[in-house]
């Protein structure tokens, strides 16, 4: 506790002052964490002074809470290109870094336990309090209030924010060397062609920041790194096999697909209602099957270090495929190259009355994705001028995005289906038809068999690392 003080007042995070009669003043606590070795040996005692945020109003000691974070896309193209140009790459994290943001609100806290005021205002008959003048742990706008200071930081470096993810940072030097950041919290990631500049731009954040050096990238948001001369591999061993344990399934015999083949999932009929549906629904927001999981843990996505960068998707839907609803399933892939960087499935809003208007809908949202991913690629100086492919194994829905017919069948799409036409004949997307069978996003929208499943999985390079030779 003492020296935690010590540094929050070295830091100038506040200054000792009577509390306005028209504010209020926030709590705050102790939380206490034990540091231990390798061996399980302790390394060292810590204390953190966390403020009570919830006592915060809004409008009056908070405005923003807001602060961007790195998509998971953003983070799979930042590996891709990557793995594609050979740059380096480094991992860095920020030691304390919600106590460097400085506060725009007026916002009061409670002396916290064990620090002396040392007769400031001996006189006064208001009570004491703590003026922040940077922001704590615990505060609601800590983390934008961060995120906003390192950005100022390092756009004035001369870094290029990205309009597409906030949370990436773009510089060409004059030398013609290039380097980006990605920021996630208080992680950051350095990708550049030279080791002098990656240097560079470390040392500028050493002298902004207190920067730890993690070196390579082995572990982010529960995604395992490994990088070998074939790519950069990216899975999530560590985070299955505690999400097995955690609901007793390390011992169940796994299953080959996620899901049945001759099962379709629909609402529980009446009286056969889970008596405790806690578990149940956290395992589904968690949005995976256990079983299947078992089987190959370690399973993951290989960026290749072969890689032509050009974007592609494959779009696909189950028409009518919610038995409660009949609303359409949407399911997509897109790939930079052989870098599978993009995927979901989700259900349509509305009920599609065709087949060719579900596949026409999925069309729509996968080209919303890939032009996103082109203005993101974009800021890492890649601009492709060519039609980008949209594979779909609906010549319907390709007909419909091609020419202004079919009235009868098309009259009641909404129009904001309609811009992928507009995309088409201007040459950013250019729709080709493929076989069913050879459908990468087919694994999104239904339940496949064991062959023809690993057989999909195996074109978008899903392999497993920790798999015995």
């Amino acid at each position: 506790m003492i020296a935690e003080l010590k540094a929050l007042e070295d830091n100038g995070t506040w200054s000792i002052v009577p509390l306005p009669s028209n504010c209020h003043a926030v709590g705050c606590k102790w939380v206490y964490k034990v540091k231990l070795h390798a061996n399980g040996s302790i390394e060292r005692y810590k204390a953190r002074l966390v403020a009570k945020g919830y006592n915060q109003v809004e409008g009056f000691d908070y405005q923003e809470t807001f602060s961007p974070i790195a998509k998971q896309t953003t983070v799979k193209v930042f590996f891709a290109l990557t793995a594609a140009y050979n740059w380096h790459l480094s991992h860095h994290d920020v030691n304390n870094a919600f106590l460097d943001g400085d506060l725009a609100e007026e916002v009061y806290m409670e002396i916290p336990q064990g620090y002396s005021i040392k007769g400031e205002y001996p006189n006064s008959s208001s009570k004491m309090v703590c003026r922040l003048h940077k922001s704590l742990y615990g505060l609601k706008q800590a983390s934008r209030q961060w995120n906003a200071k390192l950005t100022a930081s390092i756009v004035k470096y001369g870094f290029k924010q990205s309009t597409s993810d906030y949370s990436l940072f773009t510089m060409r030097t004059i030398n013609g060397d290039f380097v980006a950041l990605l920021v996630h919290v208080d992680d950051i990631f350095i990708a550049s062609n030279s080791t002098q500049t990656e240097f560079d731009v470390k040392n500028f954040l050493s002298s902004q920041f207190k920067l730890k050096d993690l070196g390579k990238v082995k572990y982010f948001l529960g995604l395992e790194v490994a990088r070998s001369p074939e790519g950069i591999s990216i899975c999530q061993r560590k985070y299955t096999l505690d999400l097995l344990e955690e609901y007793g399934l390390l011992g169940p015999k796994p299953v080959s697909t996620p899901i049945d083949y001759n099962h379709r999932l629909s609402k529980v009929s009446e009286g056969n209602e889970l008596v405790d549906a806690t578990s149940y629904r956290q395992l589904v927001g968690k949005l995976l099957v256990l079983k299947y999981l078992k089987k190959a843990p370690g399973q993951g996505i290989l960026m290749k270090s072969k890689n032509n960068l050009k974007i592609s998707g494959y779009s696909n839907s189950d028409w009518a495929g919610c038995l409660d609803t009949r609303k359409s399933i949407t399911g997509y892939c897109i790939f930079i190259g052989d870098s599978l960087v993009s995927w979901k499935s989700k259900k349509q809003s509305v009920v599609a009355r065709s087949s060719a208007e579900a596949e026409y809908r999925a069309m729509a949202t996968t080209c919303c994705e890939i032009i996103w991913l082109k203005y993101l690629m974009s800021d890492f100086g890649i601009n492709d001028s060519e039609a980008i492919n949209l594979y779909s194994d609906s010549q319907s829905a390709i007909h419909i995005s091609r020419n202004p017919v079919h009235h009868e069948r098309t009259k009641h799409i909404e129009m904001d289906c309609h811009f992928i036409r507009e995309k088409v004949l201007t040459g950013v997307i250019k729709p080709l038809h493929i076989s069913t069978d050879s459908q990468l996003s087919d694994i999104f929208t239904k339940a496949l068999q064991p062959r023809q499943f690993y057989k999909l999985l195996g074109k978008m390079n899903v392999h497993n690392i920790h798999c015995p030779s």
